[in-house]
């Protein structure tokens, strides 16, 4: 292991008992950081430490051999490759690499401290499901569960229904769904504590008498099944709940209502969020729901709900039939 990958490695242990960051946080930093190792391969002077009549390629493998040039040479092939959203994470990911380092007092001077790196980030909008389709996905699920032949169709369908009226009342990600423990549900104060990024702790309510209602019949039909396997939401074999099955469950779906629109579990999410934007729920309510740890994260749902009156005035707005 070279000196650069065992600062890595003691960085990464530091996220993990130190800062107390969740598993999909550290995988992709690991991740983040093994792509800057890899990329460092052998490069010639002036960047290694090599003399300048040494023409052999060197690798950079402590790390006081990362410069300034260095970062401005792996930033601008990480350009050519990703999206902005994916660069700015991966440089994210560096500069708190560097910046441990200098806390550590490992390197005297972070190379991130001579850098101005500014690009602009293109303002990606939400995608959400119409209502109406909601209505239509959720109508499918129900129609299901009431037609069911056998005990194992009914019970997956009651569990389907319980997963998709979640998603939607109370805009969750589907991560924290799955990690759902028997605890974080209380049906009796309509509540759900939920474990978000960072470990941050939320508490939403559940305001629907239906949605109270299908995940009590829900919880009282695979209490078994519950209690033994500690989360809240089981397959029928007895195991928590994973993201890929949500998934095959709303593809699964949507092709039995013939909705051609390819929904995935986080546009739930965004179509709670937008929905109560549009019906003028104060922004600092929505990103309380959502565990935004910004406000500014939230406020892209305003450019939805601003697409969303757009369209209105184009199509609904009197004037269109004036003949003037």
């Amino acid at each position: 292991m070279t000196d650069l990958q065992t600062h890595m490695a003691n960085y990464l242990e530091y996220c993990r008992w130190q800062k107390r960051l969740d598993e999909k946080t550290l995988k992709a930093y690991q991740i983040d950081l093994k792509q800057f190792d890899e990329w460092l391969e052998p490069i010639q002077y002036p960047y290694a430490a090599v003399t300048p009549a040494k023409t052999e390629l060197a690798k950079i493998t402590a790390i006081t051999e990362i410069t300034p040039p260095v970062l401005e040479d792996y930033i601008a092939s990480l350009h050519r490759t990703y999206k902005p959203k994916s660069v700015k994470r991966k440089i994210a990911s560096l500069k708190a690499l560097f910046h441990y380092l200098e806390y550590k007092e490992i390197i005297e001077r972070n190379p991130f401290s001579k850098l101005q790196i500014k690009f602009r980030e293109p303002v990606i909008l939400p995608k959400t499901i119409p209502l109406h389709t909601v209505e239509q996905f959720l109508s499918t699920i129900y129609t299901q569960r009431q037609n069911a032949k056998t005990e194992y169709q009914k019970k997956t369908a009651l569990r389907d229904v319980a997963v998709a009226e979640l998603l939607f009342s109370t805009g969750m990600r589907i991560s924290e769904l799955c990690s759902l423990a028997v605890s974080d549900v209380n049906l009796y104060d309509r509540t759900v504590l939920i474990y978000g990024k960072g470990a941050k702790e939320r508490r939403i309510q559940i305001g629907n008498d239906d949605v109270v209602s299908i995940l009590e019949t829900y919880r009282e039909e695979f209490l078994p099944e519950i209690q033994n396997c500690g989360h809240f939401f089981v397959n029928l074999t007895g195991n928590p709940l994973t993201d890929q099955s949500v998934r095959r469950m709303i593809r699964k779906y949507c092709s039995l209502a013939s909705i051609e629109l390819h929904i995935t579990p986080h546009m739930f999410r965004h179509t709670f969020a937008t929905s109560l934007l549009e019906a003028d729920v104060d922004i600092r309510y929505i990103q309380e729901m959502l565990g935004h740890s910004s406000i500014n994260i939230t406020e892209i749902y305003t450019h939805v709900a601003m697409a969303k009156q757009r369209d209105i005035l184009t199509t609904k707005h009197p004037r269109k039939d004036f003949k003037v």
